[in-house]
């Protein structure tokens, strides 16, 4: 798989990041341990969770399977810290941060993570304290490169510049929802990290789901949109618009000789400042799917058609400005 450097820093990285959100909930270990084994044997290396996945349980999986199933070295281990769910809001204070990462390398079962990731915006913290948390992981080792996730525009702007004017550890990294059925980012987030030198990781980059073509012809029983966990967080894209957009989708696929899945994560791996889309699946056949969009790139004429179909709406100032 190919490797491109993580925004403008000398971390490199596969260009498909394995998600494990879904770890400890729909997949268990077994089946947790076949899809590492198949993302590192492809050439992936960079592996995505957080804190709060299955109340830790992903970070734990990952742990027992760091050594027995994968060595350390074949793997570039991102995760993040911020939210707590059991009270139901965002602690970004020095002292959640520091406490968070410290049981994450604990569940882990390693002395560092590649990548530790502020996992949202807290407005009750001052954000030099949340930077300075930051700090304090890559001076003690406990992380190597930081990065955040689900930042606007003027949030991610705002935390990499301070980073950038004081002289501290660069954000490298922004994780955010990025597909064709959501292209908001564009309007600002996109603009910020190229010119920051932030590298996105789009999570959710097949529309939850939605780009595969699955849902074309209703919802399958055995599918997210099925789920009474994940039946909202579908649904919000089984709409008019995103039918158009997943018809092109699958008229491209078809002309291609390729999946509609292949198709979507070929469109979103190379748009600009896009590093590396995080792709999570419930079974190894499901990233078996991801993994073979490798040799893959789109026609231009293809990519153009997709660009106008699934094209975000820009007012003043984005449309004028930018």
């Amino acid at each position: 798989m190919e490797l491109r450097a993580l925004g403008h820093s000398g971390l490199m990285v596969s260009r498909l990041a394995l998600g494990t959100m879904s770890w400890g909930r729909d997949t268990e270990a077994d089946d947790a341990a076949e899809q590492l084994k198949a993302f590192t044997d492809a050439g992936g290396t960079l592996v995505d969770t957080a804190d709060v996945y299955a109340d830790g349980r992903a970070e734990e999986i990952l742990g027992d399977l760091i050594g027995p199933v994968v060595p350390r070295s074949a793997v570039q281990i991102a995760t993040k810290a911020v939210a707590v769910p059991a009270l139901r809001r965002r602690d970004a204070s020095r002292g959640h941060l520091l406490s968070a990462l410290d049981a994450s390398l604990a569940r882990l079962r390693t002395d560092h993570v590649d990548l530790w990731q502020l996992h949202a915006w807290d407005p009750h913290t001052p954000l030099e304290e949340t930077l300075s948390a930051v700090d304090i992981a890559v001076s003690t080792g406990r992380a190597r490169y930081v990065g955040m996730s689900n930042y606007t525009g003027w949030q991610t702007a705002k935390a990499a510049t301070w980073q950038l004017a004081h002289g501290r550890p660069r954000l490298i990294s922004t994780q955010v929802e990025y597909s064709l059925l959501e292209r908001g980012v564009e309007r600002e987030v996109v603009p910020a990290a190229l010119d920051l030198g932030v590298g996105l990781l789009p999570w959710s980059p097949l529309g939850r789901g939605v780009l595969t073509g699955k849902y074309r012809h209703g919802t399958p029983n055995d599918s997210r949109g099925a789920s009474p966990h994940f039946e909202r967080f579908v649904g919000r894209f089984l709409e008019h618009r995103s039918a158009r957009v997943v018809e092109a989708v699958a008229t491209a696929a078809d002309g291609l000789g390729v999946s509609p899945l292949a198709v979507s994560l070929a469109w979103i791996r190379d748009r600009p400042a896009v590093t590396a889309p995080v792709v999570g699946a419930r079974t190894v056949g499901q990233l078996m799917g991801s993994l073979q969009t490798e040799s893959l790139t789109l026609p231009a004429e293809i990519r153009r058609a997709l660009d106008d179909v699934s094209a975000p709406e820009f007012g003043y100032p984005e449309r004028d400005g930018g």
